[in-house]
């Protein structure tokens, strides 16, 4: 015996998603965070190496020391000069070398004397690389010394290695990884929050349930308004009728109730000549008759005979169909002349063709798309629910395999519905 799939609830998808979307914006905003901070570590090794080679080459006592042409005094008395700096400036090396490029100080003595390694530039001016020297990878700065009457005496180049900038970057890391946490974290709260109100507006119902539910609400009420109007209509009629039998007026009581039975039974007619008529429909039909005939629109019903079975269950078809007229109704009313026209006819594959068109002004290109998105609508939100009915529309509608299309002159929803699958035993 095989056990039925649990299908998630609303509210835990609600709660996966929001959950998803904050781990991957979190995942984003590390990543992000990691690649600015060692920008920034990168930009600072370099203003500082800057800062610092520029600092030593003003200095008197190293433009004093370089013009000596004396390498071992210069070396003796800039050595220590240059240690201090590395020390205070948090630096990996300061070297200070003759225009030819032969160290005059490095923090490893046995170094002093050779050359520095390194681009040498080919006029005096500041230079910054990465380039890998004795301590290993650098981020260096050289900077030319010169003399008051503008002569080159030397160059000072301070570095800083990738291993140190690499350490400080580590330093940084936890800062980031706990401003990633923070916002994990508020995004998980926000889902759960988020779960509990769609539990307490949804229970623990799958979407497919939740769907079939709004579904139903959709077309009871539609449904509701149409046999209101029809029951509003037929009272005024009955009403208006034993008033003029009352009066004495037979005859005209009697042509009231005869035009009564005349326009319903039209209508009846038409449904009752499908060969798979939907009694549903028709009495969604037979009422937004009487509604349109009290909004003062010229209603027209043209169902051929040989439609075929909708697949759609009676309440969907309800929900589909009421919308669409209680969309065109609305945009009729808005028009000097007020019609709304339905058509159902087979489609060339098997299926059904449901048209609705009216006489309003139309949907305009740009919002062709959104009409159908939840929650959207061109009149103001009221209890009717505006916003929900063609998103309902379009997600019934594909879900059965069909489609929905807006046309032009005059405007028309067009729903098209493939052939009615067959049950197999």
């Amino acid at each position: 015996m095989t056990r039925p799939r649990r299908t998630r609830s609303v509210a835990s998808r609600v709660f996966l998603v929001l959950l998803s979307a904050a781990l991957v914006l979190g995942v984003l905003v590390a990543g992000f965070l990691v690649v600015e901070t060692q920008r920034a570590v990168q930009a600072e090794a370099e203003r500082v190496t800057a800062v610092s080679a520029s600092t030593v080459a003003a200095s008197g006592d190293v433009v004093a020391a370089l013009r000596s042409r004396d390498r071992e005094a210069a070396s003796a008395a800039l050595e220590p000069y240059a240690l201090a700096v590395i020390e205070d400036a948090g630096l990996d090396f300061v070297t200070i070398m003759t225009p030819a490029g032969v160290r005059i100080t490095h923090p490893d003595p046995e170094q002093i004397g050779s050359r520095y390694l390194g681009t040498i530039p080919s006029r005096p001016a500041p230079f910054t690389e990465t380039f890998t020297g004795t301590l290993g990878p650098s981020v260096r700065t050289i900077v030319p010394v010169s003399a008051d009457d503008g002569a080159l005496v030397g160059w000072v180049s301070a570095g800083v290695t990738t291993e140190s900038i690499s350490e400080t970057l580590l330093r940084r890391l936890p800062l980031s990884l706990a401003i990633t946490a923070l916002l994990i974290g508020v995004g998980a709260l926000g889902a759960w929050f988020a779960r509990r109100v769609a539990r307490s507006i949804a229970g623990d119902l799958p979407p497919g349930t939740l769907r079939d539910a709004v579904s139903s609400y959709e077309s009871i009420r539609t449904l509701g308004e149409a046999l209101r109007a029809q029951t509003h209509e037929h009272g005024n009629r009955m009403h208006t009728a034993v008033a003029l039998l009352e009066l004495g007026r037979t005859k005209e009581a009697i042509d009231i109730l005869t035009e009564t039975s005349r326009e319903s039974q039209f209508l009846v007619d038409q449904v009752t000549a499908r060969r798979h008529g939907d009694p549903t429909v028709g009495a969604l039909l037979l009422g937004k008759a009487s509604q349109a005939k009290e909004k003062g629109i010229d209603w027209r019903v043209r169902i051929e005979p040989d439609t075929p079975r909708s697949q759609l269950a009676p309440v969907d078809s309800v929900s589909v169909l009421g919308n669409l007229i209680d969309n065109a109704m609305d945009a009729a009313a808005t028009a000097a002349e007020r019609w709304v026209e339905v058509v159902l006819r087979p489609s060339d594959a098997g299926g059904i063709v449901l048209e609705v068109a009216d006489s309003g002004p139309g949907v305009p290109m740009e919002l062709r798309t959104r009409i159908f998105e939840h929650g959207f609508s061109t009149k103001p939100a009221d209890a009717d629910g505006r916003g929900v009915g063609l998103a309902l529309v379009r997600s019934v509608v594909e879900e059965a395999g069909g489609t929905v299309e807006i046309l032009d002159s005059p405007t028309t929803f067009r729903v098209t519905l493939p052939p009615a699958r067959r049950r197999t035993s």
